[in-house]
């Protein structure tokens, strides 16, 4: 498997477990795999080299890490590892979001500055390489915070998960140039409404009356796909893309742990799908907070790749 581990040191990129000087020749290595660089970043609650939160050992370890359902392998999930391994190079961003969630919040912008010079390193190596980006909740923040310091075109493709950010700052992110110039797919779910509260109550807002993004469309290259909406799972399901239907009214973690959805952000990740491809079959993103808490028609059974597989 092509996995490089990657963290954050204040506002620079360093080797996991082997410091700076470590990077670039880990860089100059992998990048003699062809296909895209897929920088993976977690959310809140993960240290980088802290014992039992070390996402390094669980979201980004290779195998799903036993008795821990909410800690599934990204890389295994998109196909690193496996017979059919994908072309590319898996890179999983590590960064301190330990702590009160305000204390997170602040360093996801000094992450964000350290992710831009880890894309920017990539970039000179090889100006030609394409990166996307997979990130969780405050990990969307730091995506997004990324893309005030780097140039149009840095990073191709964002694929966010429950994104713990307001509106506002993510409007202002897209509106940079380098925000301009990328595909921002957001995937969420009114199973996270709660936790979007939840941001609001915790983390002052910048602008005031500001909300947290939710199903909110940021920018003009930016399309919400909310998992939950039975429409949106009919007409994925008709691209080839079958995600089981959810099973609770709240859950943080639905964007990565949804049986199916991974087979979405490897078609995404590696060019087999655009997002210009949903914006023709998906409908308009809801956004009516709380409706998953009230009472609704059951979604139609789909079938769905079963959580065994990479996907």
């Amino acid at each position: 498997m092509t996995l490089l581990r990657v963290n954050a040191r204040g506002d620079r990129p360093e080797a996991h477990m082997e410091g700076g000087a470590a990077l670039e020749r880990a860089l100059f290595a992998a990048l003699a795999r062809p296909g895209p660089v897929i920088v993976m970043v977690h959310g809140y609650r993960y240290s980088p080299g802290t014992p039992g939160h070390c996402p390094h050992d669980l979201l980004f370890a290779g195998p799903s890490a036993p008795g821990a359902p909410r800690r599934v392998s990204w890389p295994r999930r998109l196909g690193f590892g496996s017979a059919a391994q994908p072309p590319g190079i898996a890179l999983a961003f590590g960064w301190q979001a330990r702590g009160p969630i305000r204390r997170a919040y602040r360093e996801a912008a000094q992450a964000g500055r350290a992710m831009a010079c880890l894309v920017r390193t990539i970039k000179t190596i090889d100006p030609s390489r394409k990166v996307h980006v997979l990130a969780h909740s405050l990990g969307a923040r730091v995506a997004l915070q990324a893309l005030a310091h780097l140039a149009p075109g840095d990073l191709s493709r964002l694929i966010l998960m429950a994104a713990a950010e307001y509106r506002a700052a993510a409007t202002g992110a897209l509106a940079t140039a380098s925000g301009r110039a990328a595909q921002v797919v957001h995937v969420t779910s009114r199973e996270n409404d709660l936790y979007d509260c939840l941001l609001e109550w915790l983390v002052r807002a910048e602008a005031r009356g500001d909300r947290a993004l939710g199903a909110h469309v940021a920018g003009a290259n930016m399309r919400s796909v909310l998992i939950d909406d039975s429409a949106t799972l009919c007409a994925l399901a008709g691209l080839g893309f079958r995600i089981a239907p959810p099973a609770r009214r709240i859950c943080h973690w639905s964007p990565y742990l949804r049986a199916g959805v991974f087979r979405l952000y490897r078609a995404l990740l590696t060019d087999a799908l655009a997002p210009g491809d949903l914006d023709r079959i998906l409908p308009a993103a809801e956004d009516r907070r709380w409706s998953r808490l009230l009472p609704r028609p059951a979604l139609p059974a789909l079938p769905f790749a079963s959580t065994k597989a990479p996907g």
